[in-house]
């Protein structure tokens, strides 16, 4: 080899593109570009003395530096290969991140998970999913569709178009065929899953986009909030409006029935978390003032406590919080590791796992597992390339469903092993 020149990079296959095998010695040498990206997540395989090699293949009429146009093998083999490559590719996921752990550790984790692509639900942003039953969930978006899904087979049970801009929330009582959707268009509809594809009953009395639905347990009343600082309550069977209550500066951004109560949560961007008594639509309590805007709320099953997230960033805010709705009404605990907005947070079932445990959703494209009564983080899954995760909802006792901006809806399993695991096993 002459002085000086660079070594040639053995070839294994050829023809309109290139297949090149590269060691981790060439890997620092590659500008950093899309071919770059593409070769770090390619397929790894050992080698015949334990050597990481990465296969990737060469776009037509490009060259590596230091390399030059070689003869072609028999095509036969690169076919063979290129097979086995897109079989690996499409049943695994490769995921490394880091994350701060409660006692102030930065770890860091791969994860290659086996999962399933579904067909899509949506063919835009995912806002909202929420479960209507084990098998069945509710979705809506940007594509100004409603949508009913069997997440467990994967298909599209029926879709709902009605609103005429995106939906904003979903809302439903567990295991009923009747559910509701806000929208931008200042609306909410109500749906029936056997019924028609068009809404049984419209609700119209908002000044500006609708960002908050809750139904009673019992479905007889639904009360609805917007960004035009009022809160509305209605009575389901004849669709009329019955009570009406407005707080400055109080712009919804999520409600929540608390089980087998009369009261209604709500979460603002004035920063405060109301509990609103439904018998007269006034505020029976104002939880104390957070440092950022509350995007979210949930209520327990029980109906004795609540958690709200916080908007943020760069880890400042970015947290989840629970309190207690009985009379003390007091902070319990706080739930501190994303980076960015916290979207969303459940209650997980108590089945689930041998303490109790919630999980959030946020920007930071991470889902997180909490010891509920400590704030220890016990299981963290980054779903990256999804973009910012926007809803969270409990499917059954050991699935987690996610809406997120760019890649539709995951689904995610939580296993136990020596701790709580949380992998993505499907995506629609």
């Amino acid at each position: 080899m002459p002085a000086g020149s660079a070594p040639l990079l053995p070839p294994l296959a050829a023809g309109p593109s290139s297949l090149w095998r590269l060691g981790s010695g060439y890997l620092n040498s590659f500008p950093k570009d899309k071919h770059y990206k593409a070769l770090n997540t390619a397929v790894h395989q050992e080698g015949p003395i334990g050597l990481g090699e990465h296969y990737f293949q060469q776009p037509e009429g490009m060259l590596l530096p230091g390399s030059r146009p070689t003869p072609a093998p028999p095509q036969k083999a690169s076919c063979r290969l290129w097979a086995a490559m897109g079989k690996l590719q499409s049943k695994l996921r490769h995921s490394t991140y880091k994350y701060s752990r409660p006692d102030g550790i930065i770890e860091e984790r791969t994860q290659t998970n086996a999962f399933q692509e579904y067909s899509p639900a949506h063919v835009d942003t995912v806002s909202v999913v929420a479960a209507l039953n084990s098998d069945l969930c509710v979705s809506g978006g940007k594509d100004k569709t409603v949508v009913a899904y069997n997440w467990k087979t994967g298909n599209v049970v029926k879709r709902f178009k009605g609103h005429e801009r995106e939906v904003t929330k979903v809302s439903c009582v567990h295991k009923s065929d009747q559910f509701f959707s806000a929208s931008r268009d200042r609306t909410v509809m109500m749906w029936d899953l056997h019924g028609s594809v068009q809404p049984r009953q419209h609700f119209s009395g908002h000044a500006m986009v609708v960002t908050g639905v809750a139904v009673s347990p019992d479905s007889s009343q639904l009360c609805t909030g917007s960004r035009d600082n009022s809160l509305l309550l209605w009575d389901v069977g004849t669709g009329q409006c019955v009570e009406r209550a407005a707080v400055s500066r109080n712009l919804v951004t999520h409600l929540c029935w608390v089980p087998r109560e009369p009261y209604v949560l709500q979460t603002s961007e004035d920063k405060t978390i109301r509990l609103w008594d439904s018998r007269g639509l006034q505020v029976a309590h104002q939880f104390p003032t957070k440092q950022h805007i509350q995007t979210y709320c949930e209520a327990s099953e029980d109906g004795h406590m609540c958690i709200s997230c916080s908007s943020g960033f760069g880890g400042e805010g970015c947290e989840a919080t629970l309190w207690d709705l009985r009379q003390t009404r007091n902070r319990i605990c706080e739930y501190k590791g994303h980076f960015q907005t916290v979207a969303s947070c459940v209650f997980l079932p108590r089945a689930l796992a041998l303490m109790p445990v919630v999980a959030t959703s946020s920007h930071d494209c991470r889902v997180k597992i909490w010891n509920r009564d400590t704030g220890a983080c016990l299981s963290t899954l980054s779903l990256d390339g999804s973009g910012p995760l926007t809803s969270l909802a409990v499917g059954d006792t050991r699935s987690l469903l996610c809406a997120s901006f760019s890649r539709g809806i995951h689904l995610l399993r939580v296993d136990h092993g020596p701790g709580l695991e949380l992998r993505e096993v499907a995506a629609f």
